[in-house]
């Protein structure tokens, strides 16, 4: 449970946001839009998954800035915790997280936005939480805007080799749709392959929604339940955050 929750959360709360678009977080699929030229993302958020025997997740601060045009710098600080059943719970730093967003196609010219946003995860804290070993994420994200419609998704592998763990491979796909000037709502399907040895793979549901307080504070929030395998993987994935902007 440990290691499915740090790499759902990490899907989930190391994503990029584009306020234009709409799409990314609070979904565990990603987008392929970074963060303005100059301009902030910060999340102040917690996120996890409950399984039958175990509970967990992390919470922390993550950090983008647009670094160039259609390129986002991304640095994820968090706190992970775990609190399996008949044992004893345990927190402690999570594992950093270190990524660059490079948008190389878009819309106007090429139909779709894409974009390679490799991840890097490096230890932290102690072995309770989170792997003591560097991992990395090599996605691809595509998405397609119209009207007040979004749709994004694409995914990736994680090349992991430490311990019991294994690489995997991710996908997701999000539907979104901006009902008011201040309210976007969407639904999204998430899979991924089995993350250790003996493992299984996971298939989630996502319904979200991001409020905007103002020009500069948003709520976010999504909560699924999981589809596969879900005695030994999550029954139920939550996520919430406030985003800053400036």
């Amino acid at each position: 449970m440990k290691r499915m929750t740090r790499i759902f959360a990490g899907a989930l709360l190391g994503a990029g946001f584009s306020l234009s678009a709409a799409a990314g977080p609070p979904f565990a699929t990603d987008d392929p839009e970074p963060t303005d030229l100059g301009h902030y993302e910060i999340y102040l958020y917690a996120g996890g998954a409950d399984a039958r025997d175990d509970w967990g997740g992390e919470g922390g601060i993550d950090f983008n800035y647009g670094a160039a045009p259609d390129l986002q710098l991304t640095a994820v600080l968090p706190v992970s915790w775990d609190v399996p059943s008949g044992a004893p719970s345990a927190a402690n730093l999570g594992n950093i997280e270190l990524a660059a967003k490079y948008k190389f196609l878009h819309q106007d010219d090429a139909g779709v936005d894409v974009a390679f946003f490799p991840r890097v995860f490096l230890p932290a804290g102690s072995g309770e939480v989170g792997e003591r070993h560097v991992s990395l994420l090599l996605p691809f994200w595509v998405q397609r805007s119209w009207d007040r419609w979004t749709t994004f998704g694409g995914g990736g592998c994680v090349l992991d080799r430490g311990g019991d763990s294994q690489s995997f491979c991710t996908a997701g796909w999000v539907l979104t749709r901006q009902l008011t000037d201040k309210l976007m709502v969407g639904a999204e399907v998430y899979y991924q392959t089995a993350d250790a040895k003996g493992g299984r793979a996971a298939t989630n549901l996502g319904f979200g929604a991001t409020y905007d307080l103002s020009d500069n504070f948003h709520l976010m929030a999504s909560v699924g339940p999981g589809l596969q395998n879900t005695g030994e993987d999550a029954r139920e994935n939550w996520y919430g955050a406030l985003l800053v902007t400036f």
